[in-house]
């Protein structure tokens, strides 16, 4: 019997254990900075929502979703702290570093979701354009623009870096990319700030900024509200089209598939575990994306009898530990033996149908018309045939292909050989005499020939 607890601790909701771990992440004094850029977005968004309320402007409220967005990108830094402080469990024996990347594919859908939703309310504006008041919409823009920017450069989000880098290029960073080569050719000294890409984050909120300016310009100037609802347009397209390739990159980290600039390397580092000595064959290798910057894999590695495990294990994982930081490595030994092949008579414990993969003879015809001496069909009008003495059924004696698969042993399997009498109840017929189908390895003693039989004292048939 186990334990008996009379006064058991009651187990914490959901809630519970999310504090609990939210004090975890306080106590790390690297967090509080964070917290406090949280407290001061959320400020700040409350604000900017207030006034896109007073002002009417839609593209101000496109703008404030990139805010809001800075919010999520905090809030996955915090979790990229908790996730360096946990170690692995036995239920998440790799860690918990797809959280992070969990974190900034939810932070990214969720900001394309945003963008769409400025789609569909612009294309309803342009059936009826309301009236812009352009009262605060210049200091919002400047408010965000400031939070925005300072956010992004105060605070160092290793998983967005890694992703910003490691994804493909936005469309926006490609049309950036060659005005910036262009004004590098006359300014070189601008070469280290636009090139060789800018980072996403700063370069859509300085184009979302730039595109609200002109609105202001716009309406000021001459009460052309419609502006707005093509600047909210323009900073929805930048912004679904900043997040997609980052959706995309931290998508495929999901999926555990392999980065394709890797592949490659991988397939150098096999060849060459495969040519170590003592190596026959690399088989069943899987390696996929376990975080941003971390690999990991599994291989299996058959060897000769006569090498050592131990050494071919370490020289296996030195030659991928380059590459793959958390690897599985399975080493077996070779336990191949070729087949034989037996002709003629079999001893008796030999046979075994459950060791032995048995060739069925096809059923041979009655012996009412057949020649005792070439056990061939007769006819009467026909001379005897050219090649009596080599004819089927005559002088082709049996072949018995080994079994050559193993058995695992020490499962509590009972591996005993059948009896042969329990092979003879079940009415299996005698190969020569009937039309049903025989096995030459039910019997104990097997003629070499046939057209024989060796039951002894009782006439053939």
């Amino acid at each position: 019997m186990g334990t008996i607890h009379l006064f058991r601790k009651p187990q914490r909701s959901f809630f519970g254990k999310l504090l609990q771990e939210f004090r975890l992440v306080a106590a790390d004094r690297r967090s509080w900075k964070i917290l406090l850029f949280g407290a001061i977005n959320l400020t700040c968004t409350g604000f900017l929502l207030m006034w896109c309320s007073s002002t009417n402007s839609i593209a101000l409220t496109a703008y404030t979703y990139l805010t809001i967005f800075d919010l999520f990108s905090l809030i996955t830094c915090l979790i990229s702290y908790w996730v360096m402080m946990r170690k692995p469990s036995p239920a998440y024996s790799f860690g918990f570093e797809r959280l992070e990347v969990l974190a900034v594919f939810a932070s990214t859908v969720l900001a394309q979701l945003g963008a769409l939703f400025i789609l569909k309310e612009s294309a309803e504006r342009f059936l009826e354009q309301p009236e812009i008041h352009t009262g605060r919409l210049l200091v919002g823009t400047f408010v965000a623009l400031s939070f925005n920017l300072f956010t992004m450069l105060s605070i160092r989000n290793k998983p967005f870096a890694y992703v910003s880098e490691a994804a493909s290029t936005s469309w926006l960073q490609e049309h950036v990319a060659d005005l910036s080569r262009s004004l590098c050719g006359i300014i070189p000294g601008l070469s280290s700030i636009f090139l060789p890409r800018m980072n996403p984050f700063v370069l859509i909120d300085l184009a979302g900024a730039f595109a609200l300016c002109i609105t202001y310009m716009l309406i000021e100037i001459n009460n052309y509200f419609a502006v707005d609802t093509a600047s909210a347009i323009a900073i929805a397209l930048m912004t679904f089209g900043t997040m997609y390739p980052m959706s995309v990159y931290s998508g495929k980290v999901l999926l555990q598939t392999t980065p394709p600039h890797v592949i490659g390397q991988l397939d150098k580092l096999i060849r060459e575990v495969s040519t170590l000595d003592g190596v026959l064959e690399v088989r069943n290798e899987h390696f996929w994306t376990l975080g941003f910057g971390s690999l990991a894999g599994s291989v299996h590695v058959r060897i000769r009898r006569d090498a050592n495990e131990q050494m071919v294990l370490a020289h296996v994982t030195n030659r991928l530990y380059t590459l793959v930081s958390t690897l599985t490595v399975q080493i077996f030994k070779d336990d191949w033996i070729r087949p034989a092949l037996l002709s003629g008579p079999v001893a008796a414990n030999v046979l075994n149908f459950s060791d032995h993969h048995v060739i069925p003879m096809p059923p041979l015809k009655g012996t009412d018309d057949s020649n005792p001496v070439t056990s061939t069909p007769t006819k009467p009008s026909s001379p005897p045939p050219e090649f009596s003495f080599n004819t089927p059924g005559k002088n082709v004696s049996p072949v018995i292909l080994l079994n050559t698969q193993t058995r695992p042993f020490g499962l509590g399997l009972n591996h005993g050989h059948a009896p042969y009498s329990s092979v003879l109840n079940q009415g299996l017929g005698v190969p020569g005499i009937g039309a049903t189908h025989g096995f030459r390895t039910g019997f104990t003693n097997i003629p070499s020939r046939y057209g024989t039989n060796n039951r002894i004292g009782q006439p053939r048939p």
